[in-house]
């Protein structure tokens, strides 16, 4: 437990800093729940699908490739299909999303788990920054998608982050979708984490007078695989770790919070870290900037 972890309380949710997937869900009885989760293959996305399988729900979990779907499925017990979803392949998302409809199934929820962190050199995908394409438009296309399928009461979840804060300071660089005209790796994440918040605040717009939600999460600060691209000597890790870091259970809490509990029904279009309310960048709650994004997805997929 970090030093953290013992000092935050929990806030009214009765839950908090230190709580884990496992806490949130214990009292829960899961079974006739269909649970899409994207980037079940490791590290956060791996505890949520074990923690909600284990419950009783049957998870779809993707990942990059059915391979590596199918070896995280192997490794946990309880009901779950696999999938490929690679978010930077839209011919690879819209099979997904296409598979999982000819299943006929309902899905409760849908939690955009999976993402790429800082990635050291530019890299494009169809001619846009590679973060801001796997992390935001894969998954723009996938729920997109999958919306006729959702149930009446359904919820999305979006893996949103604090980072989203150091996006910079016209929030999207709309002239520079591309990375070309200035690339930076951190800043590059950040926006990625911005359009993951705008997309959700506008999808909670748009299931207004509905009982479908959607939210988006800061997870916490993790040492997962996301960090693969951010070399940091262990000895700070093992001194962060100590001090502040999440565990996995940890970070997986607020997603398995949004996604199924009990408490979280009817809440929707707001900011959610350690299993409450939080606040974010002011611009991430303007209507015409997440509007103007939405557009500009859909002009973006339309053209894939």
């Amino acid at each position: 437990m970090s030093l953290v972890s013992m000092l935050k309380g929990k806030g009214p949710s009765g839950f908090g800093y230190g709580s884990t997937a496992e806490e949130v869900a214990a009292t829960l009885a899961l079974q006739g729940k269909t649970i899409l989760l994207t980037g079940c293959s490791s590290g956060l996305g791996f505890e949520v699908m074990r923690v909600l399988a284990s419950r009783g729900a049957h998870v779809i979990g993707t990942a990059r490739t059915l391979e590596k779907a199918s070896a995280a499925a192997a490794a946990v017990q309880g009901h779950v299909t696999s999938l490929a979803c690679e978010l930077s392949d839209p011919a690879s998302v819209r099979a997904c999303a296409q598979a999982i409809k000819q299943k006929g199934v309902r899905l409760d929820a849908i939690i955009g788990n999976a993402g790429l962190m800082a990635l050291p050199k530019l890299e494009l995908a169809h001619g846009y920054e590679m973060q801001f394409f796997a992390n935001h438009i894969g998954h723009f296309i996938l729920i997109n998608a999958l919306l006729g399928a959702l149930a009446d009461d359904g919820r999305v979840v979006m893996l949103s982050s604090s980072a989203h804060e150091r996006a910079p300071k016209e929030a999207i660089q709309f002239d520079n979708l591309s990375g070309e005209k200035g690339y930076s790796p951190f800043s590059a994440y950040a926006q990625s984490k911005m359009a993951n918040l705008l997309f959700t605040k506008e999808l909670a717009r748009r299931f207004a007078g509905t009982r479908k939600t959607a939210n988006a999460v800061h997870p916490g600060v993790i040492n997962t695989n996301l960090f693969r691209h951010i070399k940091i000597p262990r000895f700070i890790t093992a001194i962060a770790e100590a001090l502040a870091l999440k565990n996995v259970g940890q970070g997986a809490a607020t997603e398995c919070y949004l996604a199924v509990h009990p408490a979280a029904a009817g809440v929707s279009g707001k900011y959610f870290a350690d299993c409450n309310e939080a606040k974010s960048r002011p611009d991430a709650n303007d209507p015409a900037l997440s509007a103007k994004l939405w557009d500009v997805s859909e002009k973006i997929v339309a053209q894939l």
